[in-house]
């Protein structure tokens, strides 16, 4: 079934499972741990590039550990993200596709999509964890701050853990009962 759209954009947005409400509404679900950490990601990301910008302003010189914070911040806030769009099931998907089928093709098409981003993080935290024991096995430091670079990528797999468990949790609801 085919809604007329979301209210601030009208025809340009189309409705599927969700419900268009504005942030903050009574029906709004609560904010979850991910939403949380999300926040909080931005917010020290926020003051760290303010701080930097700040201070190559007025001394034309900029703070070289800020760049390499601030990758490992959006990334684990892309990580967040993730997980925060699995829980709500707001994630991409080709919705061409899944409209135009029937309920039952749309079900087992939102199983494929669980199953295969459980998949994909899963694989990730692997292939992560491997490049973070590698990082701590040859002391490999970072460019800027000479930190152990395994400080950063360490919390690779664990966001990729935190994903792939949110994919299965869905996957589960989706599935029903056994």
């Amino acid at each position: 079934e085919q809604a007329s759209g979301c209210p601030q954009f009208g025809a340009l947005c189309s409705k599927t499972s969700h419900d268009w409400q504005p942030l903050g509404s009574m029906n709004s679900p609560p904010p979850s741990l991910e939403d949380r950490l999300g926040a909080s990601l931005l917010a020290v990301l926020l003051l760290i590039t303010l701080v930097n910008v700040v201070v190559r302003y007025f001394t034309d010189q900029s703070f070289a550990w800020t760049e390499e914070i601030s990758c490992i911040l959006m990334l684990l806030l892309a990580m967040a993200g993730s997980a925060t769009a699995l829980v709500r099931d707001t994630h991409i998907r080709v919705e061409y596709f899944f409209e135009r089928g029937s309920a039952h093709r749309q079900h087992r098409l939102a199983l494929l999509s669980a199953l295969s981003n459980a998949l994909l993080f899963a694989l990730m935290g692997v292939l992560s964890a491997q490049m973070a024991w590698d990082e701590f096995r040859y002391d490999e430091t970072s460019p800027a701050i000479g930190v152990p670079k395994w400080w950063y990528t360490v919390w690779l797999p664990i966001f990729c853990g935190v994903v792939c468990t949110r994919a299965m949790q869905r996957y589960q609801r989706l599935r029903g009962p056994a």
